[in-house]
């Protein structure tokens, strides 16, 4: 009896117990979600607080000050650029981990640069601003590891990379680590290239190893008066060299567009920039495994172009504007050159035939009568590989009556660099249309996408003269100056036109003028399904 009274007391206080853990435990859960909706109130606001700072950048002073300059901010830039409310961000709360020079007591969400994905007319692509309000914009390792993200994420999905950059070089207080972060941002765009479509803003100064992710892009753009691109700035070069040279002189948009060929287009300020880029993406593909866009064309595709019939003019040295030609053909009229300020005496950019994006080169008979020289044939051949990177056909206007000839040039090495031109023709396996519109003389007719070449149509107006050069050289060479004028006409009348060629079938066809726009747009449509391609190699050793 008494066992089971110790028994019976056992098991009350074990359900006493059990009674008291069950509401100890209960009264602790409670708890527990009362202090995890306080602690999730507290993160959330900690969220926002956090969101409302990387928002701000350096600080209203800072952005009262880029104001000042006529420039946008980073996030200004981005929202002009994408579609409304189409862009998110990447690494919005990421921050250096630099602890020297007291760096530590400076942090900024997101660091100096944003980044994230969006679309252009409703198409993809990526892209990092860089923040000139939060240290100068200046590259730390964290600023790169946000930009080398975004770069990887486009290479994954086939989607471009636009880079808006506004720098003032490596961040100094983290020493080598800023400079290993650019060669990280090197290395995918070398990865990149040929790949997906890269293409940098300069839009604020961009000095030292800065300047080489812009310059291993596909194209370089900048603003007039407030970008700058130079290797060291003008205190470094006075201090080395004695030279007293300002900033615009030594890196500004004029210097780049028309005297080194860095850049590839200056515009009037950051909202044109911005504009003119959208406009510009809309000819690119997103990869090299996409097609060049289509549009809907708003004219007819056949239609003859009666202007085209006289715009060559009568006298073989008179001078013409290829851009005529290029315009009285292309869609709407429309077409956006690259590089118009840099070795004029070759005019390339993007058009469009009959809705689809295509590349166009043309010799220009206004600048050094058509010569090409080292600045055009290398102006030329990157304008030409990028195209065959990419898809986008190759329309060509040949008006050439050679090399220019001269003792600058070939000590400038125009041999080497003039192969640059024939051998990215020559590699070329996208469609290739050319026309002969007056000369095409010598090594350079063989160099402007000629049949030998691999070229798909080769037409000839009845302007064209294809020759080994011009009648007055030709016939001093041959009679050593006997009966100049008899011979020049019997010299014109036999190789002064389109036929020995023809003959030959070095070109397709002999065409009217007018007819231009209707035979390539034809061409176009039966060379869409192409196929051709290179023998394998691990790479080409193009003579760089």
């Amino acid at each position: 009896m008494e066992t089971l009274t110790k028994m019976s007391r056992c098991l009350l206080r074990q359900t006493v117990i059990s009674r008291q853990c069950r509401w100890f435990l209960q009264r602790s859960s409670y708890s527990v979600v009362a202090g995890s909706a306080g602690h999730t109130l507290s993160v959330r606001k900690k969220v926002d607080q956090l969101r409302d700072k990387a928002l701000q950048g350096g600080g209203v002073k800072r952005i009262g000050k880029q104001h000042e300059k006529g420039k946008l901010t980073a996030r200004e830039r981005i929202h002009l650029v994408m579609d409304p409310d189409s862009f998110i961000e990447y690494d919005m709360f990421l921050e250096h981990n630099c602890t020297d020079f007291g760096m530590e007591k400076e942090k900024y969400p997101g660091d100096s640069v944003v980044t994230g994905r969006g679309t252009i007319n409703g198409r993809t692509c990526f892209i990092f601003s860089q923040d000139f309000t939060v240290f100068g914009g200046s590259l730390s390792g964290a600023h790169a590891k946000k930009v080398c993200k975004v770069m990887d994420q486009a290479m994954l999905v086939g989607a471009p990379v636009i880079g808006l950059n506004d720098s003032g070089g490596a961040r100094i207080q983290e020493g080598v680590e800023s400079l290993a972060g650019y060669a990280d941002i090197f290395q995918r765009n070398v990865n990149a290239s040929g790949v997906i479509p890269q293409i940098s803003l300069i839009m604020g100064p961009c000095a030292g190893g800065a300047v080489y992710s812009p310059a291993l892009t596909d194209f370089t753009f900048m603003v007039k008066d407030t970008s700058y691109l130079f290797i060291t700035g003008p205190d470094v070069v006075k201090s080395v060299t004695g030279e007293e040279v300002t900033q615009e002189e030594l890196g500004g948009a004029k210097t780049h567009t028309s005297v080194s060929g860095v850049a590839h287009c200056a515009f009037e300020n950051d909202v044109d920039a911005l504009l003119q880029l959208r406009e510009f993406f809309n000819y690119l593909p997103l990869s090299n495994a996409d097609q060049a866009p289509v549009r809907e064309c708003n004219e007819p595709w056949d239609k003859d172009v009666p202007g085209l019939d006289t715009v060559i003019p009568l006298e073989t040295t008179t001078a013409y504007d290829i851009k005529d030609v290029i315009l009285g053909i292309a869609d709407d009229a429309q077409f956006f050159e690259i590089m118009p300020s840099y070795a004029k005496n070759i005019v390339v950019g993007f058009a469009r035939m009959n809705g689809q994006t295509v590349g166009m080169v043309g010799n220009q008979p206004k600048v050094a009568a058509g010569c090409l020289d080292i600045n055009a044939s290398v102006k030329g051949a990157r304008f030409v590989r990028f195209c065959d990177s990419f898809n986008i056909p190759v329309i060509t206007f040949v008006d050439v009556p050679g090399f220019l000839p001269g003792t600058s040039q070939e000590y400038g090495g125009i041999i080497r660099h003039g192969a640059k031109l024939l051998y990215a023709y020559a590699e070329a396996t996208v469609p290739k249309i050319t026309v002969i519109t007056r000369k095409a003389y010598g090594g350079a007719y063989d160099v402007m996408s000629s049949k030998h070449l691999r070229g798909d149509t080769n037409y000839a107006w009845p302007t064209a003269e294809v020759a080994v050069m011009g009648a007055k050289g030709a016939v001093s060479i041959i009679f050593r100056g006997k009966d100049q004028e008899k011979n020049e006409a019997e010299y014109v009348e036999k190789f002064a036109n389109p036929f020995p060629a023809a003959v030959r079938g070095f070109v397709d066809d002999i065409i009217e003028p007018r007819t231009t726009r209707r035979r390539i747009c034809q061409d176009l449509k039966v060379l869409a399904n192409k196929k051709l391609s290179n023998p394998w190699k691990k790479h080409a050793n193009m003579p760089l």
